[in-house]
């Protein structure tokens, strides 16, 4: 049975225990979010040593690092450097997107070495054998495309990404209403190519069931992708969009009768203003499923600063609704992150997430940064650190310059509000 069929019955499973703790919830609570969907919990029964996360409803906003090879960086050790970057800067979940290299032993290392919930996008893995094999993408047969959603899921793959609301009518609405970028999502354009090119229905909306078999047997959460997903603000949520959300919706619904945890991709770039109501959209047409939104990137001219667009958009978003901020880094639009980038796009996604945790009410957000705010009036420079989401950069700012006065910074320095405020309560 899956997480979800358990807590439909009302039994409490040990990941649910270990969620719960996590979250500071009553696993009774969580138990009944799961049994209701809105709430998942990404664990594959063959992924032995990956910890309990709980993503959506009332628990702490979730991070997700994409890491993964490609033609031009296909080292598997160099995939295993980023993961365990990414797990050391406080990411919840990774992403395998590799398109290079030995596809299935750069997942087995990641699998193998993962802590934390791993993620897939099996239509990846599928294009390039069919494209090496045959030379077009086209040419995959719906039988390659779930033998290797199911080689995934043996593998021990918690969760997926699956472009099934990518259609014959939402391929059509796209062409017709016209957008400056078409689609930006891989797996959301070999569908649609695919769909174009053989003048069928997408296999994964056509066979949705077959889909949904597999997830069960495993236990593997669906993040129904958007495929559709808006690469310019001004694509954003027009009819392609919200015809492949009606869609997911749909879905959602039925993966749900079948017991099979399932989320919802979202945008994608998208202006500050037309977040809040996206979050209300989906919320609303997915019965509350556990929002994964990419961003969203607020503006389109920030090439090497849009972990920082995206930032000011996943805080937003989170704030209204959307669970999971999957991380952009500074490398975005420009080339594949290195380890560096992999954590710096880690620690500002955890710093938009915790943004929102604060505005949401989670218990014990606000917490953390009053302990800063008195570490700070104490000038505890010790205990800031500490308490720092990225002590290490901190330390190393502090340690730059020389310090005349070792209790203040460089910037006030014998000018330091806080100690001439102390002072003169002292002598009061």
């Amino acid at each position: 049975m899956t997480q979800l069929e358990m807590a439909k019955k009302g039994i409490v499973t040990h990941e649910m225990k270990e969620a719960a703790k996590n979250e500071n919830m009553d696993v009774n609570v969580l138990m009944g979010f799961v049994a209701s969907g809105e709430i998942v919990i990404p664990k594959n029964i063959n992924h032995a040593n990956c910890r309990p996360t709980a993503i959506g409803r009332n628990t702490k906003i979730k991070v997700n690092a994409n890491i993964g090879s490609s033609q031009d960086s296909c080292s598997a050790g160099c995939e295993l450097d980023k993961l365990n970057a990414a797990i050391e800067a406080g990411a919840d979940a990774v992403m395998d997107l590799s398109t290079g290299g030995d596809l299935r032993a750069i997942r087995d290392s990641i699998m193998k070495h993962s802590t934390v919930p791993v993620g897939t996008v099996p239509i990846y893995d599928a294009a390039v054998r069919v494209i090496a094999e045959k030379g077009d993408v086209s040419r995959m047969t719906e039988d390659e495309l779930f033998g290797v959603i199911e080689e995934h899921g043996k593998q021990g793959v918690d969760f997926i990404t699956v472009h099934c609301g990518i259609t014959q009518a939402t391929v059509a609405s796209m062409m017709s209403q016209g957008r400056i970028l078409d689609t930006v999502s891989r797996g959301g354009t070999f569908l649609a190519v695919w769909i174009l090119k053989n003048k069928k229905e997408n296999p994964l909306y056509s066979q949705f069931d077959r889909l949904l078999d597999i997830a069960y047997k495993y236990d593997m959460t669906l993040s129904l992708g958007d495929g559709m997903r808006p690469g310019c603000l001004s694509d954003a949520t027009d009819r392609a969009q919200i015809h492949e959300l009606l869609v997911l919706g749909e879905l959602a619904k039925r993966a749900y009768e079948k017991n099979v945890q399932v989320m919802i991709e979202g945008p994608g770039h998208m202006p500050i203003n037309q977040i809040i109501t996206n979050m209300q959209l989906q919320k609303k047409l997915c019965n509350n499923a556990p929002f994964y939104v990419l961003g969203p990137l607020v503006t389109d001219i920030a090439p090497g600063y849009d972990h920082i667009t995206a930032a000011i958009g996943g805080a937003i978003a989170a704030s209204n609704g959307a669970d999971f901020l999957c991380y952009v880094t500074a490398a975005e639009h420009l080339k594949l992150p290195d380890i560096d980038e992999v954590r710096e796009g880690v620690i500002v996604s955890r710093i938009a997430a915790h943004a929102a945790d604060i505005a949401r009410g989670i218990p014990g957000a606000i917490e953390w940064d009053n302990k800063m705010a008195r570490a700070r009036k104490n000038l505890d420079w010790e205990g800031q650190i500490s308490l720092a989401i990225d002590g290490k950069k901190a330390q190393k700012m502090r340690d730059s310059l020389p310090l005349h006065d070792k209790e203040v910074c460089s910037m006030c320095g014998e000018y330091c509000a806080i100690k001439e405020l102390k002072k003169a309560f002292e002598n009061k």
